[in-house]
């Protein structure tokens, strides 16, 4: 269609309009004396968003950053696995490589020797029948075995050093498309975490700075009330017990990071994540436990929650995907979440699932002095912003903390990382 006749009829339908409907053949024309017709009345408005619920909306989509978080760590931790696997196979791929160039000259040398001794004198079976006694026979018999001996190993060695290193390059090749595997993979998680983030902060830029304040009001509250719950449940240890000496190690490191940012993907030293946290403490402790929420409780240990002893790592919502670590008291240091610093928080500040402990055979110390903690640790900052999508269930002494529906929230400005 053309541009002209298309104008035209745009020109048409807006005098059309402008005019107002043509009178139809035999109808009355209209009474411009008549008053208008009174407007229709307004749609009502849409009620504005309940507390309770804009802490559920808000809720849920940190906790989907925070298992898109926990995703991308998975996915770091396999895709160093495979870096690592690559290097080590590409390095004995050039050992085999150079191991077969080696032989192939061995081999090549042999077949000139061979070639220049048919051409210039008699070979040595020859030698053996032209031999001028029986013992000389013998010998030239002895060389020519030796001799062939010595070049039906060299063919052997090329040819399994031949089939060592193509297996070593398929290898190689198999280990190189892993890692590019996980690579596009990671980028993909990467851009899913920016994108649950960037949701977050849409929602809290629309908020007034009255529902700010309700929300945080709303979540001292929520966790308060868990906290007291837990507590007077007895499911926590009627007295806090001593740390094994690698346990006291990871809570003093822990301790050290307080009032750093939590970063999503990072695992210090200038900031980090709920598993980043932890699972540093411990390694600076001289143990090494898994890189992400997950893997630690699926792991290591379990520990019922009347049994927790400091340095016990406390897990939270269903699919595992926050940890922190516990210091007594029925408190513990984490990283929350985007938007805030590492801290101390109540134990009950989300849905916990149970706990793990990373060092089982240890003996608890028979003294500990807990390392100093800011005043400020336990006041800075919200806890939750987390949601669960069903009940925590108790498992390995495990138990519910709080309603997840009625979990507290803030809403502090978050980060984009």
């Amino acid at each position: 269609m053309s541009q002209r006749p298309l104008r035209a009829a745009c020109c048409v339908a807006a005098a059309f309009l402008v005019a107002g409907p043509v009178p139809q053949a035999g109808a009355e024309p209209a009474n411009p004396a008549a008053p208008a017709p009174a407007p229709a009345p307004a749609a009502p408005a849409a009620p504005a968003e309940s507390v309770p619920a804009l802490l559920a909306r808000l809720q849920g989509l940190y906790q989907k950053a925070e298992e898109a978080t926990e995703a991308y760590n998975a996915t770091e931790v396999a895709l160093k696995a495979g870096q690592e696997e690559e290097r080590l196979r590409t390095d004995e791929l050039g050992k085999a490589r150079s191991a077969l160039d080696a032989e192939k000259a061995l081999a090549g040398r042999m077949a000139r020797e061979q070639y220049q001794g048919t051409r210039s004198s008699l070979s040595p079976y020859a030698r053996m029948l032209l031999a001028k006694d029986p013992q000389a026979a013998l010998d030239e018999r002895r060389l020519a075995a030796r001799e062939g001996a010595r070049r039906a190993g060299v063919l052997d060695k090329l040819t399994r050093n031949k089939t060592a290193a193509d297996a070593l390059a398929a290898r190689a090749r198999k280990a190189l498309e892993t890692q590019q595997t996980l690579a596009a993979r990671q980028q993909t998680q990467k851009e899913a975490v920016g994108a649950q983030l960037k949701e977050v902060e849409r929602m809290l830029a629309a908020l007034t700075p009255e529902q700010l304040t309700q929300l945080g009001a709303r979540e001292t509250e929520n966790t308060d009330a868990a906290q007291r719950k837990l507590l007077d449940s007895g499911r926590l240890p009627a007295r806090t017990g001593t740390p094994t000496a690698a346990g006291g190690a990871a809570l003093r490191y822990a301790a050290a990071q307080i009032g750093k940012p939590y970063v999503w993907g990072a695992e210090g030293p200038a900031s980090f994540d709920c598993s980043g946290l932890t699972s540093q403490a411990w390694a600076h402790a001289g143990r090494t436990i898994p890189r992400t929420s997950q893997e630690q409780w699926a792991q290591l240990p379990k520990v019922p929650l009347d049994r927790l002893r400091p340095g016990d790592l406390v897990v939270y919502f269903p699919k595992a995907t926050h940890v922190g670590l516990y210091i007594g008291g029925g408190k513990v240091i984490q990283a929350p979440r985007p938007g805030t610093r590492v801290k101390v928080s109540p134990i009950a500040a989300n849905p916990l699932l149970g706990a793990v402990r990373p060092d089982p055979d240890g003996a608890p110390l028979p003294e500990f002095t807990p390392p100093p903690l800011p005043d400020s640790a336990t006041a800075e900052g919200d806890d939750t912003g987390y949601s669960s999508e069903e009940s925590p269930t108790e498992a390995s002494g495990a138990s519910e903390a709080s309603d997840p529906s009625e979990a507290a929230e803030t809403a502090a400005e978050t980060s984009a990382r």
